[in-house]
């Protein structure tokens, strides 16, 4: 049996070390989403991920996988797909597209309207974020997250065109590495994302590396502005 979060978003959450192990990391059920449970959530490691018609469920697996911005892997192909003129990057120009971009990937059934509901209130607070890469003016992947201190933790991204969320995620982790924040939780384990160069990480490790960026004083808001005088004020290169 799993513990139900009762009481308001301020309700503490059990320690992340009572998580199942089969099924790896899930931790209680209940609650709400709610900015502030949300944000508790993540500050300390623990994501919500259901599916329509379940009772909301909140996990905190044993091995976490990240990417660390400085080591994202761009093979050969990528960087030279990447020097087209016609791609062009931004941040928070378009969260409602990428969030329903990546609601309607087939692999993203979990993104629920209640789901997409939340993390548009949290966009508007300034916590949740979208980066994009437009291929002659059209959107061709997106990638959308949340943010506390210097942390960011990614949700999903999609592609609408070859190496669409390739792309957006190598401008994101340049633009990481840049703002002084090193790690990109990726929640989950896969070939794709260890092809770019995630690793897996204990939870306790994780967590290790969690609390000070959390901690840290971050930027709450809008990060169109800054990513646009980042992109522009010096040509990027993707490694």
């Amino acid at each position: 049996m799993i513990p139900r979060l009762a009481g308001g978003p301020e309700a503490p959450f059990p320690p992340v070390q009572q998580a199942l192990r089969e099924p790896d990391g899930l931790l209680a059920w209940g609650g709400d989403l709610s900015p502030q449970r949300l944000l508790r959530a993540y500050q300390h490691g623990i994501f919500p991920w259901f599916s329509e018609g379940d009772p909301i469920l909140w996990w905190s697996p044993h091995q976490r996988t990240v990417l660390r911005s400085h080591e994202f892997h761009c093979a050969r192909r990528l960087a030279r797909t990447l020097r087209d003129s016609r791609w062009q990057f931004s941040a928070d120009l378009a969260f409602s597209e990428v969030l329903h971009g990546c609601a309607d990937s087939r692999s993203s059934t979990w993104i629920t309207p209640a789901m997409q509901a939340a993390y548009l209130q949290l966009h508007a607070l300034g916590h949740a974020h979208s980066f994009e890469a437009w291929y002659d003016g059209e959107l061709a992947g997106g990638l959308y997250g949340v943010s506390l201190g210097r942390m960011l933790f990614g949700e999903s991204m999609f592609s609408a065109r070859r190496d669409g969320s390739k792309a957006v995620l190598a401008m994101l982790c340049w633009l990481m590495h840049g703002w002084q924040m090193p790690l990109l939780d990726c929640q989950l384990a896969s070939a794709h994302l260890a092809s770019l160069g995630a690793r897996e990480l204990e939870r306790e490790t994780f967590l290790r590396e969690l609390q000070p960026l959390v901690s840290d004083e971050g930027h709450i808001g809008s990060w169109r502005e800054r990513a646009r005088r980042a992109l522009s004020g010096s040509a990027w290169q993707p490694r």
